[in-house]
């Protein structure tokens, strides 16, 4: 007798071998499994400018070019200086340190989505914010009459994310598990049913595999015992689970293997060596 409905196997479209430069952007989902792929001994850099939640500012990070922010990149309010394209630790009462801090994080990222062979997207939702035309990748505690929100449409996010891909890497786009019940349940269920028709469309025009990470945690796992504390994020047993699966999807057995002794040597790092301290 079955208590609950299984994934089942899970196929990727392509293998990711140590040999790859993996990088990840998104929401919070992607800093889960960025670090588990850290841990077993992967090329990896995941979201070194704070989460991206929306497809516009993932958009808008993967297109930028590795341009240099400038002034014109910041908004000042009451004697502060923020960027918005990224999470709220950017701003700062001085212009040029800020712009220093935002360069000093943002042009290696732009030099490994350059070179990497791997990119893993997770959008969180359609929900934007906007600000003088821009959408915010996150809104830095600014009042909210700042901004205009409203939800993407289908064909804006299929038409955002196309434009905004780089040529010749291997794409994985996920739906984040993570709820956002802030905006009501009817709205957080309508815009992951917004994103999950966007990706497929985009997947089946440009060739990217979609993980399926939400039906994961929805439709196979369906309990909030795999949710942490808040209701809203995976439980680390959760995130495992879907780790697993990547893993079945994406690695063949020469990486597990390595993976495997790779995550044994980092789990070894994490116990400190103990000293004996006695007098003799």
């Amino acid at each position: 007798m079955k208590f609950r409905t299984e994934i089942g196997e899970v196929k990727g479209g392509f293998a990711i071998s140590h040999d790859d430069r993996i990088v990840m952007l998104g929401s919070c989902f992607s800093d889960n499994i960025g670090s588990r792929l850290e841990a077993e001994g992967f090329t990896v850099t995941h979201n070194p400018l704070g989460p991206l939640y929306n497809p516009a500012s993932i958009a808008r990070i993967t297109a930028r070019g590795g341009r240099p922010y400038r002034t014109e990149d910041l908004i000042e309010y009451q004697g502060e200086w923020h960027c918005l394209d990224m999470a709220w630790r950017y701003h700062d009462t001085d212009r040029d340190r800020l712009l220093e801090r935002i360069n000093a994080d943002y042009l290696p990222l732009a030099d490994a989505i350059d070179r990497c062979t791997v990119l893993i997207l997770t959008m969180g939702t359609a929900r934007v914010y906007i600000h003088g035309g821009i959408t915010a990748g996150n809104c830095h505690k600014l009042p909210a009459s700042m901004f205009e929100q409203r939800d993407l449409r289908v064909n804006e996010i299929y038409e955002t994310l196309t434009k905004a891909l780089p040529a010749g890497k291997r794409l994985i786009f996920t739906l984040s598990p993570v709820r956002y019940p802030s905006y009501g349940l009817a709205c957080d269920s309508l815009s992951k049913a917004t994103l999950r028709v966007a990706l497929d469309d985009v997947c089946r025009d440009t060739g990217a595999d979609y993980f399926p990470a939400y039906e994961i945690i929805n439709d196979d796992l369906r309990d909030y015992r795999f949710y942490a504390a808040d209701l809203k994020h995976p439980s680390e047993v959760a995130v495992e689970y879907i780790y697993q699966h990547f893993a079945d999807a994406y690695f063949d057995n020469a990486t597990r293997q390595r993976a495997a002794e790779c995550h044994r040597a980092y789990l070894r790092g994490l116990h400190r060596q103990i000293t004996n301290t006695t007098d003799e």
